[in-house]
């Protein structure tokens, strides 16, 4: 059996055996990554951007949250999203890796998918189709569901499998997975015309928070509702460990929206009700923030 371990620079090396493949996992910015992650040499963000009222920010390690949010408060409009070029994605392919596993937010959601696929037809086309092995995943989900499809790419990798099994087992995973999340604000969907004018004024009027989900196919849905937000939150608890099998055997992950105690409340909430092989919590990022809202808690698992 071989063994494989690493240099200091993140590479592998072997310790008898064949070498095993080099690989990179890219993510949209959706999907936020951990300290770990960023700090781990195979994971590279491509970034999507943001515009209030004509004020374009790029979704990267510049994004500053607190004057986001601040923009879009007093904004009339509906803050806007556009995901990376094909161009884009096709140069995140470059580079020594020759496993290169792709995750987007969901189809349904963005043209993330279709961009980075576009990328992967340009790189072929440029480099030759066996150049390397390049595949994308539709995360069906957003913000920290990517999170977790980026990790489990990383465990079947590291475990050594193929290229093929890395993908059968991930997306596998994918189909497996479920994500939640409750608003404190419904503005945003109001404005960007995914919920009605008079919904949005039944959940301001009588603070009714909806809980909402993603479908198998990545769309969003709502499950459930409360009066609320922190009613809301143990509904959106209850109705995620109804729907998680295995939980020892599974990480979830919760981002929330500059409410950090919030989270920390839904993680503790969660530890007294069902025992996970690990809990990790994330503020969100610059797209996430923007669907989020100030106030937002989302959970993935």
């Amino acid at each position: 059996m071989n063994c494989f371990c690493k240099t200091d620079q993140g590479l592998p090396l072997v310790c008898g055996g064949e070498e095993q493949e080099m690989y990179k996992i890219v993510v949209d910015s959706c999907g936020e990554l951990t300290e770990e992650q960023k700090r781990d040499g195979h994971f590279q963000t491509v970034s999507l951007e943001l515009e209030v009222d004509g004020y374009r920010i790029r979704d990267d390690e510049t994004f500053d949250q607190a004057d986001f949010l601040r923009r879009v408060r007093e904004s009339p409009e509906c803050p806007r999203s556009s995901c990376p070029s094909p161009e884009e994605y096709m140069r995140s392919y470059m580079g020594e890796a020759e496993h290169v596993y792709v995750v987007t937010l969901s189809g349904r959601l963005s043209g993330s998918y279709n961009s980075a696929v576009l990328g992967k037809n340009l790189y072929e086309e440029e480099h030759g189709e066996g150049a390397k092995k390049i595949h994308v995943f539709d995360s069906c989900s957003a913000s920290i569901g990517e999170t977790l499809i980026g990790l489990k790419v990383q465990e079947c990798e590291e475990a050594g499998m193929t290229f093929e099994q890395v993908v059968e087992r991930t997306e596998a995973y994918i189909a497996s997975m479920n994500t939640y999340f409750v608003l404190e604000s419904l503005e945003t969907l109001r404005k960007n015309g995914r919920l009605t004018n008079l919904k949005a004024f039944l959940a301001n009027t009588l603070n009714i928070k909806p809980v909402m989900g993603s479908t198998d196919e990545g769309a969003i849905c709502q499950l459930d509702q409360a009066r609320g937000i922190n009613k809301a939150l143990e509904k959106m608890v209850q109705n995620m460990l109804s729907r998680t099998r295995d939980c020892e055997e599974r990480i979830l992950a919760i981002s929330h929206c500059n409410c950090p105690e919030r989270a920390l409340a839904v993680r503790k909430k969660i530890e007294q009700m069902a025992h996970f092989k690990k809990i990790i919590v994330i503020d969100t990022a610059g797209v996430s923030s923007l669907y989020a809202s100030d106030g937002g808690v989302i959970l993935a698992v």
